[in-house]
């Protein structure tokens, strides 16, 4: 599948089409590969990047101050830092398998870049702020509410998953959670890391990640939902 025919793919799964086809394009243009591209002259997603992240921090903050009309400017804060935060914006990025559409160059491909955090949730930023030019406000906005402010819950729940274990396990058992770090798999430059997370002897959830913290937070994240069921 050629890179047009991967974009197309793209287009179906976030449910827009766009006019102009090179924003789309830039917006999953990682600066890696137009360094390797200079003479080509093709541009990077920062820029993207940029605007995208102001349209989104507009429209989560109007999502969260109309939905809750009871709560102060410095809890609004907190739950918007949660909302769009880099874990965050790479959950949603995981469900349109969105590092598999980037434009990276060869050394960053080779050390994981389609799988790291901070690559493919500045690709979602971009790739709103490209939404925004191409559509105008209307469907950027119909766009973070589709597929980012969507399950929200689940998603604060995610963000927030070691505290909330924490908060949990001191409640029924009265005791600290255990964090053990059980495996590490490839190269020191693109590594996975397994964690499992227990309460005495007892095991409550493992998860895997780029970094230890990552896997923390899936293994906290699996627990909770073990507990609540």
């Amino acid at each position: 599948m050629n890179n047009i025919e991967k974009l197309k793919e793209l287009e179906r799964k976030i449910g827009y089409t766009f006019q102009d086809y090179q924003l789309l394009v830039c917006a999953m243009t990682h600066t890696s590969y137009a360094n390797e591209h200079k003479r080509e002259r093709i541009h990077h997603n920062e820029r993207l990047e940029f605007l995208g992240d102001a349209v989104l921090e507009l429209v989560s903050s109007e999502f969260l101050f109309k939905g809750n009309q009871d709560k102060p400017e410095g809890e609004l804060t907190r739950m918007r830092a949660s909302m769009v935060c880099e874990p965050t914006l790479a959950l949603c990025a995981r469900d349109w398998d969105l590092g598999t559409y980037l434009l990276l160059g060869k050394g960053e491909d080779a050390t994981g870049g389609r799988g790291r955090d901070s690559i493919v949730s500045d690709a979602v930023e971009a790739l709103i702020g490209a939404i925004y030019l191409d559509g105008g406000f209307a469907n950027a906005k119909e766009f973070i509410m589709n597929y980012i402010l969507n399950d929200i819950e689940e998603k604060q729940l995610f963000y927030d998953s070691k505290t909330i274990l924490q908060e949990i396990t001191q409640g029924q058992f009265g005791q600290n959670v255990n964090y053990e770090l059980i495996g590490e798999e490839g190269p020191d430059h693109n590594k996975t890391f397994t964690v499992e997370v227990s309460i005495k002897d007892k095991k409550l959830g493992s998860g895997s990640g780029r970094t230890k913290k990552a896997a923390e937070q899936e293994a906290a994240y699996q627990a909770i939902r073990k507990l609540r069921k």
